[in-house]
C-alpha cells in the first residue's frame, strides 16, 4: 500500500477538460483523469491573465499547453481528448507530466515553462 503514496507512471483516460476564465482573471485548461482506481487532474497554470498584455516578443504559453495536451492525447480538436488514454508521471497530490500513450512524447510544463522563461 505505501507505493500509492509514491510518485509512478500509470495509464489513465481523460473523462473531460474544462478550458475557463478562472477565478476572474487566468485562462485555465484542465483535464481530469480516470486512473481505475482513483482520479486527478492535471492543470492549474495561468496561461495568461486578464489584465497582462500580449506581449508577441513573449511565449505564448496558453497556445503551447494547449496544444501540447492535444498533440499528447493525439488529436485535432480540443473536444475530442474525452476519451483518449495518456500515460501519467504523478504522485498522490500532483500530476508532474503526461505522456503520449505509444510514443515517447512528454508534456512537463514546469520544466517546459522555466526552460522557456530563461
Amino acid at each position: 500500500m505505501s507505493d500509492y503514496w509514491e510518485r509512478r507512471i500509470s495509464n489513465a483516460v481523460i473523462t473531460e477538460y474544462s478550458l475557463t476564465f478562472s477565478r476572474g482573471f487566468a485562462l485555465d485548461l484542465w483535464i481530469y483523469l480516470d486512473y481505475g482506481d482513483f482520479q486527478q487532474g492535471f492543470g492549474g497554470f495561468a496561461l495568461h491573465k486578464a489584465d497582462t498584455p500580449l506581449d508577441p516578443k513573449g511565449g505564448n504559453y496558453a497556445g503551447y499547453y494547449i496544444t501540447r495536451v492535444m498533440q499528447i492525447a493525439g488529436v485535432e480538436n480540443l473536444k475530442d481528448v474525452v476519451g483518449k488514454t495518456i500515460r501519467v508521471d504523478h504522485g498522490p497530490n500532483k500530476v508532474y507530466s503526461i505522456g503520449h500513450i505509444i510514443k515517447d512524447d512528454w508534456f512537463n510544463p514546469d520544466e517546459d515553462f522555466n526552460n522557456e522563461r530563461n
